[in-house]
């Protein structure tokens, strides 16, 4: 931000600008609109960025986002709490929702293994996974983290602690998406579709 003597203005973008995917110059303009808001609605958006620190914790069971002791879909009866869909964050449960298609459970990581940014696997909820499993019940864990070299760390990291418990470990398919044009495909993506090919 230019020099100024609009230090709090400064400050403010400051704080934009540690959110993900937002840089300099989006905190700007985030900034510049809050300037622009009523106080009262200055005050709304600080009122609803508290309440949800305060008020919003995780589940007990999966470690999604909640008001609530359990997560609606832990609290529902009608899931299949025999199979578990672990993936990387909270929001990851949003896009599985929205096929209408999967009726288990979840279980939320809150990250990767990813040394590089220090992140360790005691950094992550996969302890609360492994409670969850050793209480019986549990007859498959589905691996959603992300085709990424730290998703599929990840993902082969938690299948062999898994192992010992007798569940059937799986892992999302990934390949080539419809409409997509092989030649320019990458190769991960390309072996990943002849690994994952089905009969017809």
């Amino acid at each position: 931000m230019a020099k100024s003597d609009a230090l709090p203005l400064i400050e403010l973008a400051e704080q934009f600008a540690k959110l993900p995917g937002i840089g300099m110059k989006s905190a700007q303009r985030l900034a510049y609109h809050v300037m622009e808001m009523s106080e009262g609605e200055a005050k709304a958006l600080s009122q609803a960025i508290l309440n949800a620190k305060r008020s919003v914790h995780t589940c007990r069971v999966c470690m999604n986002f909640t008001e609530h002791e359990l997560c609606k879909f832990c609290a529902d009866a009608r899931r299949d709490h025999a199979t578990i869909c672990v993936v990387e964050t909270p929001k990851d449960i949003a896009a599985f929702e929205r096929t209408k298609e999967y009726k288990g459970v979840y279980h939320v990581l809150h990250g990767l293994i990813s040394p590089i940014d220090g992140i360790k696997p005691d950094d992550l909820k996969i302890k609360e996974l492994l409670s969850r499993v050793s209480e019986g019940g549990v007859e498959e864990v589905i691996m959603a983290t992300n085709p990424t070299v730290e998703g599929e760390a990840t993902a082969m990291y938690i299948s062999k602690l898994l192992k010992p418990f007798g569940v059937k470990v799986t892992r999302l398919a990934f390949g080539l998406p419809i409409g997509g044009m092989l030649e320019y495909a990458d190769e991960i993506t390309l072996y990943k579709a002849l690994e994952n090919r089905n009969e017809i």
